[in-house]
């Protein structure tokens, strides 16, 4: 490092190389050894009612969401047991007491146990307790769904600590906006370019309005040239600005449990490798969920997340609050996929990191982590 507070790499390490972002090998090696042995973020839990039945995708594989009368959430392998024909073939649909294979009609209960065969006569040697679901885990975070398809699940781990959103009412807090998006880029070019800002000055003029540190290529003022200890601290957004708005204004009532550092951030990034990151403000929190859909196709899922209070404000227009963060993510989406065409050059075979891109390292370290892992 060029200096004890400063993050800055002293060296310019070598990226992965190209085939890590279009090679199908690559890309299956990954479904196995990352997106099937970390957990995933699936959804909210709000906007799973109780009484349905959902189908998602995580790491590749077709699992199913239940969440029963009561409230309580399972997951499993979307296949019978009977011959493995899907338990639910649409998006979403109403669950009652029982899960049904539309096939043969076996029923199990919601947490996966076997109680009928229907018209099937089963002998002697067919045991029912064994024939279950096959279940996934699950885990609520902050009112955020996560999935891990590992026999043996590592513990999640968001980049600040499990406990950094607890001054934000995440539980209550509903969805007012989404927006997804499809990308010809593969995941991965997505987080990179997540994890710096030496192209903020040319890709977010917007951004670089907002957040002024931006304009010099840098995410923090200990990255910017002549930084010390000394140098004094600069408001992290422009004059006025108290949140991510075309107006910089608070969409509504700010928070009232924030620390005075989280209201002074203006912005506050929470990050889960390998699927998602969390932005959190004074009036609303900002999800975004990363998929891949092949090694050259990758889905954002954005989301905005407000309180009751907020929402039921006469006019209130969400879509509105979240056109300034749109702007920022279709610029973003843009470059990832000027990247993606760019590095299928038969000459590019990798490229050398900055030293700016100290995030972008560690990101590609934890990726080198589980791929040898595996």
């Amino acid at each position: 490092m060029t200096d004890n507070a400063s993050p800055l790499l002293d060296r310019c390490p070598e990226t992965l190389p190209a085939a890590a972002y279009r090679d199908p090998d690559w890309y299956a090696r990954e479904e196995r050894a990352i997106w099937r042995r970390n957990w995933v973020h699936v959804g909210r839990l709000n906007d799973l009612p109780p009484g349905t039945m959902r189908r998602v995708e995580a790491g590749g594989q077709n699992v199913v969401l239940c969440r029963d009368g009561g409230g309580r959430v399972t997951a499993f392998h979307n296949t019978c047991r009977h011959r493995g024909a899907e338990l639910c073939s649409v998006a979403e649909k109403p669950l009652g007491r029982l899960i049904t294979c539309p096939y043969h009609n076996w029923a199990y209960d919601t947490s996966g146990r076997l109680v009928s065969t229907a018209f099937a006569t089963p002998t002697p040697d067919f045991v029912k307790a064994d024939n279950g679901l096959f279940p996934v885990h699950l885990r609520d975070w902050n009112g955020f769904l996560f999935l891990c398809l590992a026999d043996t699940p590592p513990a999640l781990r968001p980049d600040l600590g499990l406990e950094a959103l607890d001054a934000w009412p995440m539980d209550r807090l509903k969805t007012g906006h989404r927006l997804v998006k499809e990308l010809d880029c593969n995941w991965k070019i997505f987080w990179e370019n997540y994890n710096e800002c030496l192209h903020c000055p040319g890709i977010h003029p917007e951004l670089c309005d907002m957040v002024p540190i931006y304009r010099q290529g840098v995410m923090a003022a200990n990255e910017a040239p002549g930084w010390s200890k000394a140098t004094p601290s600069a408001p992290v957004l422009k004059e006025g600005a108290r949140t991510w708005t075309m107006s910089g204004a608070p969409c509504g009532p700010e928070f009232p449990d924030l620390t005075a550092e989280q209201r002074a951030n203006g912005f506050n990034f929470v990050t889960l490798y390998p699927s998602m990151f969390v932005v959190a403000h004074v009036d609303y929190v900002r999800a975004v969920t990363v998929t891949p859909l092949g090694p050259e196709r990758t889905r954002l899922t954005a989301e905005w997340l407000f309180s009751e209070e907020t929402l039921s404000q006469p006019g209130f227009d969400a879509a509105e609050v979240a056109r300034f963060a749109t702007i920022v993510l279709e610029q973003d989406g843009a470059a990832c996929e000027m990247n993606q065409r760019g590095l299928k050059s038969e000459r590019y075979g990798g490229g050398r990191l900055m030293p700016q891109e100290f995030d972008i390292l560690r990101f590609h370290d934890w990726v080198r982590a589980q791929m040898d892992a595996s």
